[in-house]
């Protein structure tokens, strides 16, 4: 008597929706084993895969089972599937694993498809397979157009939202499906918030910090991640270059086979709140660019030049470079396109670099470290910063109301235990308290971030801090030599423009008032190397300075304000 046929059943459906509402797959195992069953074979295996694409291999079952089906001897001797499409939706990659198959002794077999072993069944077998692949991309394509369009119009397509969102369902209803929309999440929003403006102003001991550094703060700061777990670099990465947070949320990136980048053309922009306002977006950009050593060189930061990565020619725009002559006893400043290409490529000056490093540092020294300066200088941006306080102050007050309700909500519901008003066993009433404790510890634990984010903030600057700070300053921008220090003029000068008849010195308020503050602080009185190179230039207005020596115009002008930079 001969041994019965063994098979395998391979069932599968392609989304997760499917698996779970589905009678797909009880139905491909009814028709699988009644086809088994009246040809007289024996189920030895089943592998159900629910809510996978066919289009590749990367299927954990699908694995096991060809596992199963090449080692020595095979486990089965045939496959029973309900059609090809069901074992795969790529024409090649069907007939590459039939083959496969085939050397180890076992047959793929479809009981709605049913086909011989000679060469018409298989050129069949093959058209059916170029047929489905073509029906699963067609069906692709007209998915990701309907996504698409979804998106332009403002409703989310599913998957996870970024961190400081949550999904809601839409006020409209259209179709048989309830549209899905993005809102802010008020709890996790603060952490986007944090993390813009540690990118931006820095903790307040500290310039702009970059993304590793945000990273050790958060972690050290015991803020976690909306999983409760510790931030790595990527998730905070993600957190500042994503255009999301100023309410363009990009869909449609990347191929999801290869994870390529697609072309702008592609790209659709669904719109949702924004977390952060479009000038502090653009400002962490430069920020992050500048940091970045495939935009701005290591040397430029510990290079010992005084001005290197700082001066550019105010004719072309392009940086200012060191040379020397007679064998390295003069050294000057030349426009590096003239460097080059001689007058026919750019006409910028040449200076002797004593001579710049002193005018420079002088200017600064004598015309921009005066108390009254400084308090013009920063006038706006300290009433930012008290604005900010205060609103920082009402999140604070927000997030301890909230706490309180939902201690007051867990009390009520302890007292109904108590008094046998209600069931503890009953699940809902477990989930409601695991859910009011949650509420009420992430509130606990945002009020005290917030309330550490305003002691971060720093001392008050007064009038007697800012002459302090003034003073300081000056006897510190000049090194026992005679030399000047490099870190201190880079805090209080971030872009030098060298044009034919003027020089115009630009500076970043914020990063004054950061330096300020750290003078301020009893922890430091130093300052720190600015991080970034500004990517503005400052208007001549009524704020700048100037005065005329040697046939030069020596400018310092201010910082412009956000609102007028934006507009």
């Amino acid at each position: 008597m001969t041994a019965p046929v063994r098979a395998a059943l391979y069932l599968r459906v392609s989304t997760g929706r499917q698996a779970d509402n589905d009678l797909s797959i009880p139905d491909q195992r009814r028709q699988a084993r009644a086809y088994c069953a009246s040809r007289g074979w024996e189920i030895v295996a089943d592998y159900v895969e629910p809510g996978v694409s066919a289009t590749d291999d990367r299927r954990p079952e699908f694995q096991r089972m060809i596992d199963a089906a090449t080692t020595k001897p095979p486990a089965f001797d045939v496959i029973v599937v309900h059609s090809f499409s069901r074992f795969f939706r790529d024409q090649f990659q069907l007939e590459f694993y039939v083959r496969r198959l085939a050397k180890s002794g076992v047959r793929l077999v479809s009981i709605t498809q049913e086909l011989g072993d000679d060469p018409m069944s298989n050129m069949i077998r093959q058209i059916m397979a170029l047929f489905d692949e073509y029906q699963s991309k067609e069906n692709a394509k007209h998915t990701l157009r309907a996504m698409n369009e979804n998106a332009r119009q403002g409703f989310w397509n599913g998957s996870r939202p970024p961190i400081g969102y949550r999904i809601v369902e839409a006020a409209e209803q259209r179709g048989h499906r309830t549209k899905k929309i993005l809102e802010i999440d008020p709890i996790q929003a603060e952490t986007v918030r944090l993390i813009f403006r540690l990118a931006w102003e820095g903790n307040g001991t500290s310039g702009p910090m970059g993304v590793k550094s945000i990273t050790k703060h958060l972690n050290a700061a015991g803020i976690r991640t909306r999983d409760g777990g510790r931030w790595g670099i990527d998730a905070v990465h993600k957190v500042p270059t994503r255009t999301t947070y100023i309410g363009r949320h990009r869909f449609n990136t990347k191929f999801w086979k290869t994870r390529e980048r697609k072309p702008k053309t592609e790209v659709v922009e669904m719109m949702v709140p924004p977390i952060i306002e479009a000038a502090e977006f653009e400002a962490v950009q430069a920020h992050l660019k500048a940091r970045s050593p495939v935009w701005t060189a290591p040397r430029i930061v510990s290079g010992p030049t005084l001005l290197t990565g700082i001066c550019f020619c105010a004719a072309c725009g392009m940086a200012m470079t060191l040379r020397t002559g007679k064998s390295g006893r003069y050294r000057y400043y030349t426009c590096s396109t003239k460097a080059r290409q001689g007058n026919t490529g750019c006409r910028g000056r040449t200076v002797p670099m004593e001579k710049l490093d002193t005018l420079v540092a002088d200017h600064i020294e004598h015309r921009l470290l005066l108390p009254s300066r400084l308090e013009k200088i920063l006038s706006s941006v300290l009433d930012r910063r008290e604005g900010r306080t205060e609103r920082q102050a009402k999140h604070i007050a927000e997030l301890r109301k909230r706490a309180s309700e939902a201690d007051a909500k867990l009390k009520r519901l302890y007292d109904a235990i108590e008094n046998g008003v209600t069931d503890l066993s009953d699940l809902m009433l477990k989930d409601r308290i695991i859910e009011l404790k949650a509420i009420r510890d992430q509130a606990r634990a945002d009020t005290e971030r917030a309330e550490g984010a305003i002691e971060r903030l720093g001392p008050t600057i007064t009038t007697q801090s800012i002459k302090a700070f003034a003073r300081t300053a000056r006897k510190r921008m000049r090194t026992e030599s005679g030399g000047y220090r490099r870190d201190y003029l880079r805090a209080l000068a971030q872009r030098v423009e060298v044009d034919t008849e003027e020089l115009r010195i630009m500076g970043s308020k914020s990063e004054l008032l950061r330096t300020l503050v750290a003078a301020s602080s009893a922890k430091t009185a130093g300052f720190g190397v600015p991080s970034s190179v500004p990517k503005w230039r400052a208007r001549r207005d009524s704020n700048c300075c100037s005065r005329r020596e040697k046939g030069l115009l020596w400018v310092y002008c201010r910082e412009q304000s956000s609102a007028r930079r934006s507009g």
